[in-house]
C-alpha cells in the first residue's frame, strides 16, 4: 500500500511527550504513543492505590494533546480541582479515565473509548496493561522504590528495574513497533519515564530488532536526582546500559543558547543545560542532527514543537524516500 500514512511510534512520557505531540498531529502521519505507567505520585498515585488500575495521568496529558476538540473541552479534561476535600488535586481527566477503566473493566478499552469522545488524532497505548512499579538501585546498593521518589534521594542512580517480572506489553503496542518508519524515543526523564517503557519486557527488545530509524530526543536540562551533570552521551550510553543493544541511530541536539537570568533559575533546581558532546555521540555512532530546538514560554525551558516536529517530518520523509528507492 503506497498511499498509506506514514507510521510514527514515540516512547515517552512526562511533560515532554505531550509538548512534541502538539506539534507532531499537525502533520499527515499516523501516531502511536506508548505511555509509561509507572508514575505512582499526586493524582495519578492515589488513584492507582484506591481504585487498583494503572496511573492515568501520563495517558491522559497524550490524550488531551493529539485531542482534537473544542478548547473548552480540553480545558475541562484537563482542570484540577483546588478544594479542600478529596476530589483536591485530582483532575478531572484522571476521574474520568478511572470511571471509564470502572465501566469496561479495562484500562485500555478506557483509553480507547475516551480517545472516541476526545477525536484524538492516532493511537495512545500504556506500555503495559497493568501497574507497575519502578525501583533504583543506587551507586551505594540502597534500593529506592516508587517512581515519584527516586528523584528525591540524593544518591547517584546506578540502574532501575520493574516488579513485578511477569509485565507483559500490549499485542498492539508490539505490533505498532513492528510496523513503525520511525521510532523516536522520548523527551521526558532518563529514569522515570523513557526507562521504565524500555524495561518493558519485550517491548524494549522489539525496539532493538525494529529495522525503523530510532531518533532520541535528548532533554535539554539535567535533572537533579536523576541526571545531575550528565552529557548527552551519558544519556545514551544509560539508556544502553539498560538494554541488550545499542539501538539507536539519530540524536536531535539544541545548538541555541540558552538566556543566562533563565539559566540561573533552573540551576536553584540543580538543573543546567545538557552538553552536547558531539564527538562522544559520533563515537557511539550516532548521526547528530542540530537545531535551534529551544522554546521559553513563561521562562520554563521546553522543546519547541514546532521546530522539532518539523524536523522529525523531514526524517521521516527522507526514510520513506529511501525505501520507495529499494
Amino acid at each position: 500500500m503506497k498511499n498509506r500514512q506514514p507510521r510514527i511510534v514515540i516512547i515517552g512520557g512526562g511533560t515532554g511527550l505531550p509538548v512534541l505531540l502538539r506539534g507532531l498531529k499537525q502533520y499527515p502521519v499516523d501516531i502511536t504513543a506508548i505511555v509509561t505507567v509507572a508514575d505512582d505520585g499526586g493524582s495519578s498515585g492515589r488513584l492507582r492505590n484506591d481504585l487498583h488500575i494503572p496511573p492515568p495521568g501520563d495517558i491522559r496529558n497524550v490524550l488531551a494533546a493529539l485531542s482534537d476538540v473544542e478548547p473548552l473541552i480540553e480545558e475541562m479534561f484537563q482542570h484540577r480541582f483546588k478544594t479542600s476535600n478529596e476530589l483536591s488535586g485530582h483532575s478531572l481527566g484522571n476521574l474520568i479515565l478511572a470511571a471509564m477503566t470502572s465501566i469496561t473493566g479495562n484500562f485500555v478499552h478506557a483509553i480507547q473509548e475516551m480517545s472516541k469522545v476526545l477525536n484524538v488524532r492516532g493511537k495512545v497505548l500504556p506500555a503495559a496493561n497493568q501497574s507497575v512499579v519502578l525501583h533504583a538501585e543506587m551507586e551505594d546498593g540502597t534500593v529506592v522504590s516508587g517512581e515519584s521518589k527516586i528523584p528525591y534521594s540524593g544518591k547517584k542512580i546506578k540502574r532501575v528495574f520493574l516488579t513485578p517480572s511477569n509485565i507483559k506489553p500490549l499485542p498492539e503496542t508490539i505490533l505498532a513497533i513492528r510496523q513503525a518508519d520511525l521510532i523516536i524515543i522520548g523527551p521526558g526523564s532518563l529514569y522515570t519515564s523513557i526507562l521504565p517503557n524500555l524495561l518493558v519486557p519485550k517491548l524494549g527488545l522489539e525496539v532493538c530488532r525494529s529495522k525503523a530509524k530510532k531518533v532520541y530526543i535528548c532533554n535539554l536540562m539535567t535533572q537533579a536526582g536523576e541526571t545531575f551533570d550528565y552529557s548527552a552521551s551519558d544519556h545514551v550510553k544509560a539508556i544502553y546500559d539498560h538494554m541488550s543493544c545499542a539501538f539507536m541511530n539519530t540524536i536531535l541536539v539544541n545548538n541555541e543558547d540558552i538566556p543566562a537570568h533563565i539559566q540561573e533559575r533552573y540551576s536553584e533546581e540543580m538543573s543546567k543545560p545538557v552538553i552536547f558532546d558531539i564527538e562522544r555521540l559520533q563515537e557511539l555512532g550516532l548521526e547528530v542532527i542540530h537545531g535551534e530546538i529551544v522554546s521559553l514560554k513563561d521562562g520554563r525551558i521546553r522543546h519547541d514543537t514546532k521546530e522539532v516536529a518539523e524536523m522529525l517530518y523531514l526524517l521521516l520523509m527522507d526514510e520513506m524516500a529511501k525505501k520507495h528507492k529499494k
